[in-house]
């Protein structure tokens, strides 16, 4: 209960049945956005995974899956995905897709060791996007480049959804600021890493911050990324600021993935070098998968963004204690 927020004086100007109209007009316009911004085509995508597969997204390495036997197929094991970082790089191979072109698909999630407040649930909901690249194209000039063709889809539909909702004001800023994690680090180095993001996206308004996952100066990280897909160099979140909870609220995690050199360094570094023996990891360490850019889109984040809501609830259907669940009754937050 001391993580829920509650805004002073905050009402929906939308009802639950008007929320539920809106949440489809805003996917719907973003998802077209984001694919032709992007130059995606949309693909179907798993549910669960076979954990010995190395597909499933080892989070920060410490979440637990939820996993089930399969009764016809003498109780194998399968996990609900985390996410589908990992697969939908081996889904770029498997159904032909070549530099330049890419994919994306609607993703579905259960993280049952999450901590629950304002803008996290126990059930994930994202459009997870991928892009065949060269080799060459694994820079910095890159990953900029395409966290501003994100942004544009962004800011596209909050014009559009402006429009459709005369109470919605447009925040997002022309531009988005890119900013490293140690940068970041050094302009604020007594706060922390919530409290920095705060900081610089209150004054941005729209921030990517760069390069998480490594070790900073301070001997700390940013935030935890699992090693073996996004490249620690060639990373990042994008961030916005949203006035309704006085936060920087990360929209989006992306980046470069892994090539088979930084794939063994962050293997080492995060002290897990027997993923390099799993099919997913193995193919990659020999070159069988294509380089690629992608990245997560949370769905019920930018619904909430959007359509002005306090509790990331009143977009999604999820569980909730008992005593949030009253105190969003007492205080007018119409959870789902």
């Amino acid at each position: 209960m001391e993580h829920l927020i509650i805004p002073d004086g905050y009402r929906s100007p939308l009802t639950i049945r008007e929320t539920e109209v809106a949440i489809k007009e805003v996917k719907d316009h973003f998802e077209r956005a984001l694919a032709k911004s992007l130059h995606l085509t949309r693909v179907s995508a798993p549910l669960f995974v076979r954990p010995e597969s190395g597909l499933n997204d080892n989070l920060n390495g410490v979440e637990r899956p939820v996993s089930f036997g399969i009764r016809e197929q003498a109780e194998a094991e399968a996990e609900i995905v985390h996410s589908l970082a990992k697969w939908k790089r081996h889904a770029l191979k498997h159904y032909g897709f070549h530099s330049g072109e890419g994919l994306y698909t609607d993703m579905s999630a259960i993280r049952r060791d999450e901590d629950t407040d304002n803008i996290h649930s126990l059930y994930v909901d994202q459009w997870d996007w991928e892009k065949v690249i060269s080799r060459e194209e694994r820079n910095m000039e890159t990953l900029e480049y395409t966290v501003r063709k994100v942004f544009s889809a962004l800011k596209e539909t909050e014009d559009f959804i402006s429009r459709r909702y005369n109470y919605i004001q447009p925040l997002l800023p022309e531009d988005i600021f890119f900013i490293t994690s140690q940068e970041l680090e050094d302009m604020y180095p007594d706060c922390t890493p919530k409290e920095r993001e705060n900081r610089i996206t209150k004054v941005k308004k729209a921030v990517f911050v760069s390069q998480i996952g490594k070790v900073l100066s301070s001997g700390q990280k940013h935030d935890g990324r699992a090693p073996d897909y996004d490249d620690w160099e060639l990373n990042g979140d994008i961030l916005v600021w949203y006035p309704v909870l006085n936060m920087g609220l990360e929209i989006s995690s992306m980046g470069i993935r892994v090539d088979e050199e930084s794939l063994s360094r962050q293997l080492k570094l995060a002290g897990c070098e027997e993923r390099a023996g799993l099919p997913f990891q193995k193919a990659l360490l020999n070159r069988e998968l294509p380089y690629t850019i992608g990245g997560g889109i949370g769905q019920s984040r930018i619904c909430m963004y959007y359509l002005r809501k306090a509790h990331i609830g009143e977009v999604q259907a999820s569980i909730w204690p008992e005593d949030v669940l009253s105190t969003a009754r007492e205080q007018g937050i119409q959870l789902l």
